[in-house]
């Protein structure tokens, strides 16, 4: 049955028609108020290497990097809970005061980090306050996301859903735009070792600024229109969560459009933004600024393709962009991930070619060396080897042997002997082995660090466009998808059924990729293992969403179904 209009709300035209003006400003107000808490939420995974060394500061160097990573991953733990809390108070009491409500509590606790005691002077209150911080960001944006594309949806004329949800679509990567332009420039302002020490604070301290300029945009919003006018009648849902994930009707919608849509999505949207630049700086050593750089570049020649790839779903569908998108970045995840090692660090590409590391080891010797808790010790000398080139970034294939006495580190043609960490002598023994591997890398060519690369060079474009690729991918699966969430779900309990299957997708199967995907890296020691957790997430959705996933563009979102 159709939504009745509600006195004073606008009846929503059955035929395609252009926005009006008073449409287009609460959708620009309501996207400009998420590009500041993207850029909130943002500012934590760019400032990941700092924040590695404020805040866990006990932790050898790729423990740091697996727990920075892990705190980031917090905020995304929690997302789906921030989904059910807030999406069952958008489908109860609306949608403009639960937008006010997300973004208070994510301006301030970002605010907040601008005054936090580092590790050296708060000790384990430091990063345990920063943890905490995180998971109140992560709920907030759990209620966020949901209430945006509902708001703009609902507003939007038939027909043009995906092109105007498209424009919430940029506000992710925009808010990441503006993150990494405010740390370039507080970079370039105060100078990097001075940005290191104290000037990191800049960028959050901004953040109260912007939660301002948020409240005061979010209390000239109207409400949604199909919402008002289901209110006005009595015909809002009583019990939104037992109605979204109680009947198996709509739960099964939930289910499917997790694995067959927002998982695939978020890892594809998490690999090309977030996964580059940690691939850049901690396995290829390219300096921040210049990472920073590259990836700003790439952000914006891509982002207008959020615009075309949701309006072209208004004309050919949702689902097959976004399951195209998926296939596309399954199939050259690899080779584009290879490309940005022969243009960011050749030198490391001729080393590895000329000079490949391998771990030889007797069968049984190698363990499991992933150590999320950081409390882990290894004393077998396979292991010991593993966990050495690993914090060092080194890519080495492991070998196990019968007729291998002990694990050998090979560098080209030379052969480095492990110790055992039980043994009397092994403080001696791990001094002696950590100098001759060094030495052996150098000699084989290993750069400490990526060479500068030359604005506007040869390699300086090569990098910009594989960025920009993965950006488009990006926007393939990410354009769209807000605009097929809408229409999959009722009115009546719209927010909290998209919320949830987003939430869980983006939060989980996206926001903790970094983490994941390096733990893997450490554990396997070759730097491209991490793609695989990507393009099997990808190839899953791919294979649910073209098999069970259906096409929703001709919805109508307007009824009461």
């Amino acid at each position: 049955m159709a939504i009745a209009t509600a006195p004073g709300a606008r009846a929503p035209s059955a035929e395609p028609r252009p926005m009006t003006s008073e449409e287009r400003m609460v959708i620009f107000a309501s996207s400009l108020g998420t590009v500041f808490e993207w850029y909130d939420f943002y500012l934590f995974g760019v400032l990941a290497g700092i924040i590695a060394a404020s805040f866990f500061t006990a932790l050898d160097p790729a423990m740091r990097d697996i727990f920075t990573l892990l705190a980031f991953a917090a905020g995304f733990a929690v997302r789906p809970f921030g989904a059910i809390v807030f999406g069952r108070l958008g489908d109860l009491v609306g949608r403009k005061y639960t937008f006010l409500i997300t973004i208070m509590i994510m301006g301030l606790s970002t605010f907040l980090v601008t005054f936090l005691p580092t590790y050296a002077s708060w000790g384990i209150m430091a990063p345990i306050t920063l943890i905490s911080l995180r998971l109140l960001q992560g709920l907030a944006l759990g209620g966020e996301y949901g209430g945006a594309a509902t708001y703009v949806a609902e507003h939007a004329p038939q027909g043009r859903r995906g092109f105007y949800t498209s424009w919430i679509q940029t506000t992710a990567t925009v808010g990441l735009m503006l993150a990494l332009m405010v740390i370039l420039g507080t970079r370039l302002w105060i100078g990097e070792k001075e940005f290191a020490a104290w000037g990191w604070r800049i960028p959050y301290a901004m953040s109260g600024l912007l939660l301002a300029i948020s409240v005061w945009i979010r209390l000239r919003l109207s409400e949604s229109p199909a919402f008002a006018r289901m209110k006005a009648e009595g015909k809002t849902s009583k019990a939104p969560l037992s109605e979204s994930f109680g009947q198996w009707s709509n739960l099964k919608i939930v289910i499917l459009a997790l694995l067959g849509g927002t998982a695939g999505q978020a890892v594809v949207w998490y690999t090309g933004q977030f996964y580059a630049l940690f691939f850049l700086q901690s396995f290829l050593k390219v300096d921040g600024a210049t990472t920073n750089i590259l990836i700003a570049i790439s952000l914006i020649l891509g982002t207008p393709f959020f615009i075309f790839f949701g309006s072209l779903s208004d004309r050919i569908g949702r689902k097959p962009i976004i399951m195209a998108g998926c296939l596309i970045a399954v199939l050259t995840y690899f080779p584009l991930f290879k490309g940005l090692t022969i243009y960011a660090n050749p030198k490391l590409e001729a080393a590895i070619e000329k000079s490949p590391v391998t771990v030889e080891a007797p069968v049984g010797d190698c363990g499991l060396i992933l150590n999320l808790t950081g409390t882990a010790k290894f004393y077998t000398a396979c292991d010991l080897t593993r966990t050495f080139l690993s914090n060092a970034g080194i890519n080495y294939d492991k070998i196990e042997a019968s007729n291998v006495p002990v694990a050998t580190v090979k560098v080209g043609d030379k052969a480095i002997a492990g110790y055992n960490g039980r043994a009397p002598n092994a403080k001696d023994e791990k001094a002696r082995f950590e100098k001759e591997v060094v030495a052996a890398l150098k000699e084989a060519g290993y750069p400490a660090k990526a060479d500068p690369i030359p604005a506007f060079s040869g390699n300086w474009w090569m990098l910009v466009l594989i960025l920009t690729i993965l950006v488009i991918y990006v926007t393939m699966v990410y354009g769209p998808i807000a605009a097929m969430l809408v229409e999959l779900f009722p009115t009546r309990i719209r927010y909290t059924s998209m919320s949830l299957p987003y939430h869980i997708g983006n939060g989980w199967f996206g926001g903790f990729l970094p983490a994941v995907s390096f733990s893997i890296v450490a554990a396997q020691g070759n730097i491209y293992s991490g793609l695989w957790y990507p393009i099997i997430i990808a190839t899953m959705t791919f294979v649910v969403g073209v098999l069970f996933l259906r096409e929703t563009k001709d919805v109508d979102i307007y009824k009461d179904d």
